[in-house]
């Protein structure tokens, strides 16, 4: 233990601040994927509304990417960082004083959440390219991953449980909607916290130039067709799990605990991973992380019961950070080459890329209102997930093609 906190502290300052601001706010999301999407459930009983505010959150996301563009001409980028952060409670506020959870109240909720993310994302992905290369990315994004798997242990077990506890002993007058609100008040402490760390960092804005342009290297489309097919499998990853198992399995207790038990089993193996794997493991964990998906959404796709949404979960929990642990520091690299062969601005490139993977969330997202509005919701659960998952695996043979340009 000594000697990885040791290894830890060899590293840069602002990247070790970085990383403990990602620890911090990795308590926040699976409050805000997992039970954001229970919540609006539990008061509305209708499944389409769940993924009516993930795409909210999916349209805010690209724009903001924008706005901060020209913000970083005059703003710090920590505060930029640390405002994304702030507005996910704030988020969490608007949906929950609505009278009634209608479209227009939960897409305009969805749309705050997606100025948070934005704000968030934007802001981190360039700080990741600037205080990283690529010899330390792996060991950056494991670690990463590390921290929010254990976050996702912890966190849905013990608000999982205090909601169920909540509805089963009859607290706050048997309003279970008050328990929520009290997590919502537990996310903007959080990020209250992770916002004051950010500033230890001295971060650095990007220098002032064009960021916005319409072509892009060869090598660059590439990596924005993988950008898509990950849009693609993000549009239902984020909202699948909770419906599922509030369909089959049961109330956000079950949630809670099972999302802990499964993230309990992948953190050792992310930490190994990000420890001692090199840039030329990365298509290989990121074939495996396909893999899974497919077996997982297979699972579901075969049994559709509360056996197949707990192996899929399973699957799930082990396939989303081997992805993230590949494909992000794949993505950097290619930014670092093609930044320095057209001599633009990194973040043109970040944001160009969150483009890439909006029209995959949007073809996710959408496929699912239809099918669930149109078709059936039984359709848009059992089989439409493997659809979606044999698209996804695509993206293993693009990355393939990507790592053979940049010598990976």
């Amino acid at each position: 233990m000594i000697a990885e906190f040791s290894f830890f502290n060899s590293h840069p300052k602002p990247m070790r601040v970085l990383l403990l601001t990602n620890l911090i706010y990795a308590m926040v999301m699976p409050i805000v994927e997992l039970f954001v999407g229970a919540y609006i459930m539990r008061n509305s009983s209708d499944l389409s509304l769940v993924v009516i505010f993930q795409l909210a959150v999916y349209t805010g996301i690209p724009l903001t990417f924008l706005i901060n563009g020209y913000l970083l001409n005059g703003v710090k980028i920590a505060w930029l960082y640390s405002l994304g952060m702030i507005l996910s409670g704030i988020s969490m506020f608007a949906m929950m004083s609505l009278d009634e959870l209608s479209t227009s109240g939960i897409f305009f909720a969805g749309l705050i959440m997606g100025l948070s993310y934005g704000f968030f994302w934007a802001n981190r992905d360039f700080l990741a390219l600037n205080t990283t290369v690529d010899s330390n990315r792996n060991y950056y994004y494991g670690i990463k991953s590390f921290f929010y798997t254990i976050a996702g242990i912890v966190i849905p077990f013990g608000a999982g449980a205090f909601i169920a506890a909540t509805d089963k002993n009859n607290w706050f007058a048997g309003n279970v909607n008050v328990a929520y609100h009290y997590l919502t008040i537990f996310v903007l402490i959080l990020s209250v916290g992770a916002s004051i760390l950010v500033h230890q960092g001295n971060f650095q804005n990007p220098k002032r130039a064009p960021f916005l342009f319409f072509k892009f290297d060869s090598l660059w489309n590439q990596m924005l067709k993988l950008a898509a097919l990950k849009g693609v499998a993000q549009g239902y990853i984020v909202t699948a799990p909770t419906m599922l198992i509030l369909s089959l399995v049961g109330k956000e207790g079950a949630l809670g605990l099972i999302q802990s038990l499964a993230a309990f089993f992948s953190a050792i193996l992310l930490y190994i991973l990000g420890r001692v794997s090199k840039p030329e493991h990365r298509l290989m964990i990121y074939f495996i992380g396909c893999i899974l998906f497919v077996i997982g959404a297979a699972f579901n796709a075969l049994l559709y019961s509360s056996l197949g949404v707990i192996l899929f979960i399973l699957c799930l929990v082990f396939a989303r950070p081997l992805l993230d642990i590949a494909y992000f520091p794949i993505q950097l690299k290619v930014i670092d080459i093609v930044a320095e062969k057209e001599g633009r601005n990194e973040f043109s490139y970040i944001l160009n890329h969150e483009f890439g993977l909006y029209v995959g969330r949007l073809f996710g997202c959408g496929l699912f209102i239809l099918l669930a509005r149109y078709v059936s919701e039984y359709v848009a659960l059992r089989y439409a997930l493997l659809f979606i998952a044999v698209i996804h695996l695509g993206g293993a043979f693009m990355a393939q093609n990507i790592s053979r340009r940049i010598k990976l």
